[in-house]
C-alpha cells in the first residue's frame, strides 16, 4: 500500500464505537478491514458524507465504497441489517462512478427511523483489505461529519 497517509473523515455526526462492539459478525471481526464505528446523531447524523476524495465504486442506498486514486477503499456502511429495506429511509445524492471531495453530502437518511423498526444505525467506516496495524483512530468519542476518524498510513 502507499505510504501517504490517508485521512479518513467522519461520514456522520455522533459517538465513536469500537468495530469489534458492532452487532454484525463481519464488521465486528474485522473481517473485510479495520475501520471504526459511529452511532449516528438523531438530528446531526442525517447527512452522510464522502469520508475521502475519490470515486464512488460502489452504491447502495444503505453502504458505498469510495476508491482513492491510489487504490486503498473505504466502506460506509448506514446501520445494520438495512439492506433488508430496499432503499427506504435513503435519499441518495450521487451516482455509482461518480468522483466526490472529501465533505460532500452523498447521503441524507433518518438514523432514527432506522432504529424505530428495529435496527441498529451504528455506521462501520472500514478501510477494505487493510491490516489493523496500519489504522490509527482519533482519540475522541465526539465526532463531527467531516472531522477526522482515523487515519490510514
Amino acid at each position: 500500500m502507499s505510504a501517504v497517509p490517508l485521512s479518513v473523515l467522519a461520514p456522520v455526526a455522533g459517538k465513536t464505537v469500537d468495530i469489534s462492539g458492532v452487532d454484525d459478525p463481519v464488521f465486528a471481526a474485522g473481517l473485510v478491514g479495520p475501520g471504526l464505528a459511529i452511532l449516528p446523531d438523531a438530528e446531526l447524523g442525517r447527512q452522510v458524507v464522502a469520508p475521502v476524495s475519490g470515486t464512488i465504486v460502489k452504491l447502495h442506498p444503505h453502504a458505498f465504497v469510495v476508491k482513492v486514486p491510489d487504490g486503498r477503499a473505504i466502506l460506509v456502511h448506514l446501520g445494520i441489517n438495512t439492506v433488508q429495506l430496499d432503499g427506504a429511509g435513503f435519499t441518495l445524492h450521487v451516482a455509482q462512478g461518480d468522483a466526490v471531495t472529501q465533505g460532500d453530502v452523498l447521503i441524507t437518511w433518518d438514523p432514527t427511523e432506522i432504529e424505530r423498526g428495529g435496527r441498529s444505525s451504528v455506521c462501520p467506516v472500514v478501510a477494505l483489505g487493510a491490516t489493523p496495524d496500519v489504522i490509527t483512530a482519533v482519540d475522541s468519542a465526539d465526532v463531527t461529519a467531516s472531522q477526522e476518524l482515523f487515519t490510514w498510513s
